[in-house]
């Protein structure tokens, strides 16, 4: 699967890098001071934004990434690049302009409601300084990326004598530029292979209000005459996608239909799908195909999210291996419970082997279930289960158990872990339930403290008396010797 070759690419993304803050609360009064509410801020979140989104979601596809732009001599512009070395990205085409500071957005988020937005940024060119810095960081990464992608959010920072410097580099050195454009004027972008507006911009920038499909017509052609891309791929929000190359007819991609919560970052993931897509060979149109798909993921979350190779795999599959949608890595469920929390959803987590599985543990998965909206099931890895339950266990591999569980409807997700793991995963769910199999008491169930300090509470579940996996590998055992 084409999927599969993300990993083997290395992406140079140019833009306006920025901080997306996340302020977390509850509103419980009116200020005494003006009719506004209080919001009692209960934690923050920073992630990247901009161009930065883009530069993530590539990383989350398994892509290697060098990240071109300016930012702030200032903690914000450290910050930014400590988030960079830790998803592995190259920064050494991000050039810090003391004289400049870092885009920051925050959004203040109570009772799951977006409640304010407030803006700290510049729009104001880069210095010439800083742009020749930034052109020659630029030209001499160029040779070693399979493509460039241009992440322009107005801030400065894409300007026409930067595009063309880019351009006719990457032509000197045969690399595809694509570009999402801003602006009342697309012409800067001449020289740029394709061009990924959503239909309002792309409207603008040609002077035509796009109501109808002769009108998005009108204004692709308008584009296309005056820009000359290769390509010109417009984005319709829930109408999906259509693409116009030249005198081709328009390929219209039709939305999946999913329950949005968020399109914002939904343009990062269509150009960062689009380029790793085209970067690992296939056709444009099957690359704006899986690019749509992408976005359909990422609507369905809360914030500026990514989309994993896995999560892209199940969506296209004809026949969807639900481990590929439901198994989750310790490094994802940061995000996840994120987004849970958000949408006021209550996680209950459970953990166990869950080798063999049998009546008791689909039993105790149900009754699980049933006390919140998220089942999260934390299985131990195979030297773990084997340590716990001597030798030849356990009968099933651990992806084996993974499939199987993500094959029950009362499981949402699946989560791996070693020995010594079992804390981080409660720490960072914080789930409002933990449940056990009545055979334990309370103060046996491992987690019980760190649950209860969190404000969540321990549920053991009846079992069903004499069935257990190793009871049920003991009667094998001794059947087969009669």
């Amino acid at each position: 699967m084409i999927i599969d070759n993300f990993k083997n690419h290395h992406i140079l993304v140019i833009g306006d890098l920025m901080i997306d803050e996340y302020l977390w609360g509850e509103v419980d009064r009116i200020s005494p001071e003006a009719p506004v509410q209080v919001v009692a801020v209960k934690n923050e979140e920073y992630t990247l934004g901009g161009s930065g989104n883009v530069v993530n979601n590539l990383a989350a596809l398994g892509a290697s990434v060098s990240a071109a732009g300016v930012v702030g001599a200032g903690s914000y512009g450290r910050l930014l690049l400590d988030k960079f070395k830790a998803l592995g990205v190259n920064t050494g085409c991000v050039i810090l302009d003391p004289e400049r500071f870092t885009t920051r957005k925050t959004r203040i988020i109570a009772a799951n409601q977006h409640v304010l937005r407030i803006d700290r940024e510049t729009r104001k060119k880069i210095s010439r300084d800083s742009l020749h810095k930034l052109i020659g960081a630029i030209t001499q990464t160029l040779g070693r990326v399979d493509l460039v992608l241009i992440s322009d959010y107005g801030k400065g920072v894409i300007t026409p004598a930067l595009l063309s410097k880019v351009t006719g580099a990457a032509r000197k050195n045969k690399k595809i530029t694509v570009a999402d454009p801003k602006g009342l004027d697309f012409s800067k972008y001449a020289g740029v292979n394709i061009l990924t507006p959503n239909r309002k911009e792309a409207g603008v920038a040609a002077g035509v209000e796009i109501e109808t499909e002769s009108d998005l017509k009108a204004a692709a052609g308008r584009i296309l005459k005056t820009v000359k891309p290769d390509a010109l791929l417009i984005t319709c929000g829930k109408d999906g996608m259509v693409l116009f190359e030249g005198k081709r007819k328009p390929y219209y991609i039709r939305a999946e239909a999913r329950q949005v919560f968020d399109v914002s970052g939904a343009g990062d993931t269509v150009l960062a799908v689009l380029g790793l897509a085209l970067a690992s060979g296939v056709s444009l149109r099957e690359a704006a195909m899986l690019a749509n798909t992408a976005a359909g993921i990422v609507v369905g979350k809360v914030g500026t999210a990514t989309v994993s190779p896995q999560e892209l795999k199940a969506a296209v599959s004809p026949y969807p291996d639900p481990a590929l949608r439901k198994q989750k890595q310790l490094s994802e469920l940061k995000v996840l419970a994120g987004e849970l929390k958000s949408q006021g959803k209550r996680i209950v987590l459970t953990n166990g082997c869950f080798d063999l599985l049998h009546a008791g543990h689909v039993q105790l998965l149900s009754a699980s279930k049933k006390l919140g909206d998220v089942l999260v099931v934390a299985i131990d890895d195979d030297r773990t289960v084997s340590k716990l339950k001597g030798p030849g266990r356990p009968v099933l591999k651990e992806q084996q158990r993974v499939r199987i569980l993500s094959a029950l409807d009362s499981v949402d997700y699946v989560v791996v872990f070693s020995s010594g793991q079992l804390e981080s995963i409660i720490e960072t769910l914080q789930p409002e339930v933990l449940t056990k199999g009545s055979n334990y008491r309370t103060d046996e169930v491992y987690g019980h403290e760190i649950v209860t300090r969190l404000g969540g509470r321990v549920v053991l579940i009846p079992v069903i008396e004499g069935v257990s996996s190793t009871r049920i590998i003991n009667d094998i055992k001794y059947h087969h010797k009669q």
